[in-house]
């Protein structure tokens, strides 16, 4: 906001999902031990957060404002959230920071609904996200694509419709060139919209990247995925994914990064 690239009135709050679009996705037996505090707790230790009433929250927050924001792109083309992407949460457990599964559910919604008959999520963060293979790989309206550092978490992968996996210390030019020559299959499947998990944890400076990207290769990255929704005007929803820089100024730069791809592409 300060640089201009997002105006205050380009901005919403999340809305609170309710139980059936949670559902859509999560047992009620999940949704319910975090809203009472029964969860065990080496569940919780799974997830990565020690329980609270807001645990549940933040997680309707997360689901509410990706189903928000997928809804705005099939109205104007491109949206996203400023959170979201949380790729490991499972039906029944959540994982590595991931409470719900945003982006499993707002496909599972949108395709159940008929808003529309077929959804491609490109995953590039860092990690593999095994919750969005396990929820959406088996159906034949989603297609997943997952670019990862083969040798970091989840250490039990669950296989995508694609997955890309890349050596430790992967430079930019070996990042990129895997982007470009897989992304192919995801326009073949001819989405009606694109779920984009644009994490920045494979920065070089990420503590838990493994990877050696640069902040002009994420830029890149990001280019080379909305410019290929926009010139085959395919909705696209941004979630930004990990980041977990030490100074934490890196992770920032690089999310306004994506954001300020997402202008000059589309052009607001």
């Amino acid at each position: 906001m300060r640089d201009g690239t997002l105006a205050p009135e380009m901005l919403r709050e999340a809305p609170i999902a309710p139980n059936e679009v949670i559902l859509s996705v999560h047992t009620e037996e999940y949704l319910r031990s975090l809203e009472d505090g029964s969860i065990d707790p080496r569940a919780m230790r799974r997830i990565g957060f020690p329980w609270s009433e807001q645990i549940p929250r933040r997680g309707r927050r997360t689901v509410g404002g990706a189903l928000a924001a997928a809804r705005q792109a099939l109205r104007v083309g491109l949206s996203g959230q400023l959170a979201g992407g949380t790729h490991h949460a499972h039906p029944d457990f959540g994982a590595g920071f991931c409470i719900f599964n945003d982006q499993a559910v707002v496909a599972t919604v949108l395709l159940e609904e008929g808003a529309v008959d077929r959804v491609a999520v490109i995953d590039l963060d860092v990690h593999q996200g095994d919750g969005n293979a396990a929820v959406l790989q088996p159906r034949d309206d989603c297609f997943v694509m997952d670019v990862f550092g083969e040798k970091n978490f989840p250490f039990r992968k669950v296989p995508s419709d694609l997955d890309v996996p890349m050596p430790d210390a992967a430079e930019d030019a070996e990042f990129l060139r895997a982007i470009e020559e897989h992304l192919d299959a995801v326009w073949a499947f001819k989405p009606d919209l694109v779920l984009y998990q644009a994490g920045v944890d494979p920065l070089a400076e990420d503590k838990l990247g493994r990877l050696n990207i640069s902040f002009e290769g994420l830029r890149a990255r990001d280019e080379i995925v909305l410019e290929g929704c926009r010139k085959r005007g395919i909705p696209c929803s941004m979630a930004i994914g990990g980041g977990y820089s030490d100074p934490i100024e890196h992770t920032v730069n690089a999310y306004a990064g994506t954001y300020e791809v997402a202008r000059d592409v589309y052009g607001w």
